[in-house]
């Protein structure tokens, strides 16, 4: 590992570049597609994630393995994932399209970033009022749902290292119920590979487990929630 230090590092340091370097430009593009219908819109500010995410590969040696993509359902629904990098908030997409995701509102306040996310339909939340987010994502959700996108959930509501987990939320799991529709639950190992408060990315392949659907009618929150957490997690200890 010692001989890989400084390809690692200016790996790292190539990747972190092209996202500031292009983040601009991307957000500076979108001022000319907002008139644009919303598939337009989505799928120009897109290709930012593609390119981010499938330069890791060339440029620090992160592979992807994806398995269970036959469990995806023909109908948008609720995917809830395990949240351990920036990476899986880019790159789930491309498995779910199209995608909007359950946020913090701050991001949205991010230059350049976060002013192309907010063309995107994110749900964004106030953490600090939780009967309103919890409103929010309900009527958003279904809302979203029904127009024909994916809503991508983090039950844990923050990343968290490899190896750890945090208390699951049941927001997602009570949009759901609400709507109708199933989970489908993702484990991932992102965070070996690119791990949070850190510039640094590690070579190797991120190993993406998709789940079968979780039905939710006629079910309570606590026996969904419990289903997905076990799976998840299960999924995880086998992935560490």
């Amino acid at each position: 590992m010692k001989s890989n230090k400084p390809r690692i590092l200016l790996g790292s340091t190539a990747h972190l570049s092209l996202m500031i370097l292009s983040t601009p430009l991307w957000a500076i593009g979108a001022l000319f597609v907002i008139p644009l219908p919303y598939q337009w819109r989505y799928n120009f500010l897109m290709t930012w994630s593609w390119l981010i995410i499938d330069s890791l590969r060339p440029l620090c040696g992160i592979r992807v393995s994806v398995r269970g993509k036959e469990n995806i359902p023909q109908q948008p629904c609720v995917v809830m994932s395990k949240h351990q990098s920036a990476w899986e908030t880019l790159a789930l997409a491309k498995y779910f399209h199209p995608t909007t995701w359950v946020l913090k509102r701050s991001l949205l306040r991010i230059p350049f970033f976060g002013w192309g996310l907010s063309l995107l339909r994110p749900i964004a939340i106030d953490r600090g009022a939780t009967s309103n987010a919890r409103q929010q994502v309900l009527e958003q959700g279904i809302e979203r749902l029904n127009s024909g996108l994916w809503v991508l959930i983090f039950p844990e509501g923050t990343r968290v290292s490899p190896g750890e987990k945090a208390r699951y939320q049941g927001g997602g799991v009570q949009l759901a119920i609400k709507s109708e529709r199933p989970i489908v639950p993702v484990a991932h190992n992102a965070g070996k590979h690119w791990p949070r408060r850190s510039f640094l990315r590690y070579p190797g392949t991120i190993d993406v487990v998709i789940g079968p659907p979780i039905e939710t009618r006629g079910r309570t929150k606590g026996e969904v929630l419990a289903q997905v957490e076990s799976w998840i997690e299960g999924e995880m200890v086998k992935l560490d």
